[in-house]
């Protein structure tokens, strides 16, 4: 990966990353608190209900693999700004939706359409600070997208209130069209990030076992987290008997504990190496699913406990994350796009093959989503215990 020269402000640019990119992720957190009452308002079952989040997870992986070849050839500039165009433009169709299958088909188009931020955010961080300090940036972007899903559902809560469940696609619409904007006229400030010659596919990176054990098992570790986040509301609603507020309870606590390690984790990474982070981090996640799966077979259903077992998870997303994408992103060897790209790809197709695997059972308790978090907590254990790491720390 190469820089043009760049003049920008590095202040502005991070900013319009951050904003970009947390406004897809809002794409499912806004949306959350609507999808137990869609059912009855659209009809369907709740289990097909699941698949309004699992739609816009495939959606976007599509979407990703298709900016990050296109990233190789444009100025990843223009084309984050017709993403939030195309992302606003099916938002706002979304809203109109007079069917479960109807909104789960667009569901699809918005995730693919408002993919482009995620796959160019890293390599313009790298390209804007370097590797010596691009953990730590990678880490504050972590921190602040992660307060989405802590804040977007109570916003969600309060729009589903007051102007019924369609209201959430609206004020994505208004809001990618207003980025897309805004981006457009202070797009110099991003870097001009050039792909290395030595992309040609992808197919370099899917048959590199090193670059493929920093993605999966970094998206083993997030998608175990996801799968609790995307089915804990109807769990908690339907199964066992609590409120969205318990479901919000658990995302701000997560979500807490997640930023205070993601904030330490480019200091702790300087002093320990970032393999050390990845396998603590690691670790603490699949503590917090065996953890979550012993209390699920015990029968446990009390909301507070599996908000004090899903801290783990995010302390330990929180210590690998940072170090962990860093180096899976420096692992596809210049070609950051791809690379970033495939490491989101598998990020969103562990999350929807898990939502879906669960989401026949969503009704029956915790126990689906502990087994499907403890199981991929241990296969990210078994990809870093048998790929060899990129040489150094």
């Amino acid at each position: 990966m190469t820089t043009g020269k760049h003049g920008g402000h590095p202040g502005i640019a991070f900013a319009l990353i951050v904003t970009s990119t947390v406004l897809g992720i809002a794409g499912t957190d806004l949306v959350l608190p609507a999808v137990p009452s869609l059912p009855d308002i659209l009809g369907g079952t709740h289990a097909r209900a699941q698949f309004i989040l699992a739609a816009f997870v495939v959606g976007s992986a599509l979407g990703l693999l298709v900016f990050g070849s296109l990233g190789a050839r444009f100025d990843q500039r223009r084309l984050v700004v017709g993403s939030l165009v195309a992302y606003g433009l099916v938002s706002a169709m979304a809203g109109f939706s007079t069917s479960l299958d109807m909104l789960i088909g667009l569901r699809f188009v918005q995730g693919a359409a408002g993919s482009a931020a995620a796959v160019f955010a890293p390599g313009m961080i790298r390209a804007l600070y370097g590797d010596d300090h691009a953990v730590g940036k990678l880490g504050l972007l972590g921190s602040i997208e992660s307060l989405t899903p802590a804040l977007a559902p109570v916003a969600g809560v309060w729009l589903l209130s007051i102007a019924g469940w369609n209201a959430s696609f609206n004020v994505i619409a208004v809001a990618a069209f207003a980025l897309a904007l805004a981006v457009a006229m202070l797009g110099r400030h991003l870097p001009p990030v050039v792909t290395a010659p030595r992309a040609g596919g992808y197919a370099h990176l899917l048959r590199d076992a090193v670059f493929l054990r920093y993605a999966v098992s970094h998206a083993f570790t997030l998608g175990a987290l996801l799968v609790i986040v995307f089915a804990a509301p109807t769990v908690f609603v339907t199964a066992l008997g609590a409120t969205l507020r318990d479901f919000i309870i658990m995302q701000i606590t997560g979500i807490t504990t997640f930023i205070i390690a993601a904030n330490a984790a480019g200091g702790l990474t300087r002093r320990f190496g970032a393999e050390r982070m990845i396998w603590f981090g690691t670790g603490l996640s699949v503590l917090g699913g065996l953890s979550m799966l012993a209390y699920a077979l015990a029968g446990g259903a009390n909301t507070l406990v599996i908000t004090a077992l899903f801290v783990p998870f995010n302390c330990g997303l929180g210590f690998r994350g940072p170090p962990g994408f860093h180096r899976a992103v420096v692992a596809s060897r210049g070609d950051d796009a791809r690379g970033a790209a495939l490491v989101v790809v598998a990020i969103l197709g562990t999350t929807a093959a898990g939502t879906a695997a669960v989401a026949p059972f969503i009704t029956l308790g915790l126990l689906p989503l502990a087994i499907a978090a403890a199981a991929l907590g241990l296969g990210a254990l078994l990809l870093l215990a048998f790929i060899p790491p990129l040489p150094g720390r």
